[in-house]
């Protein structure tokens, strides 16, 4: 049996060919499971990702060497939840946020080794996802976070957020 190598590093401008690719599979992935409209146009990470390399909040998750997921890692208030409808916040403490997770789809427990990651930085997470993005939200509440509301992304659509602290 070989041991795999997981490591999470911050993306550099090199690596954005096979992230496009990685957020293309991701994509494929919503449209194949009932997510028909989450990143399409206006809203589509890819116009984000060389603001986030140049800002360092883009990182990738690799496994000997291929990377197989991309994700912002941000610590500080995030604008978009600023305002929380039907629901609250749990708690008012400095957090990070987590945005745009996308997986190539080959290797399982991607958002588990990301959360590991991002609870290893900060003890308090806060992220959110569409409505039709049924697959990531089981997936963050098998990771511990909880449903708070509804906060607005910056197109006014609105998205389940979700937060985690110990």
């Amino acid at each position: 049996m070989t041991e795999d190598y997981f490591t999470i590093r911050k993306a550099s401008p090199a690596d954005l060919p096979r992230i496009h690719g990685i957020y293309a599979a991701a994509r494929q992935f919503m449209r194949d499971h009932g997510n028909f409209i989450q990143w399409d146009g206006e809203d589509a990470p890819e116009h984000l990702l060389p603001g986030d390399i140049e800002a360092g909040n883009l990182y990738v998750l690799e496994e000997n060497g291929v990377i197989h997921a991309a994700f912002a890692f941000i610590i500080g208030a995030d604008p978009c939840y600023a305002v929380i409808e039907q629901g609250a916040w749990k708690a008012d403490t400095p957090y990070a946020a987590v945005h745009r997770v996308a997986s190539d789809g080959t290797v399982h427990n991607i958002l588990g080794r990301i959360m590991d990651f991002a609870k290893s930085k900060i003890s308090h997470i806060r992220i959110d996802t569409h409505e039709n993005n049924k697959v990531m939200q089981r997936a963050l509440e098998k990771q511990g976070f909880e449903r708070c509301g509804i906060i607005y992304v910056p197109d006014g659509t609105p998205r389940i957020a979700f937060e985690w602290g110990r």
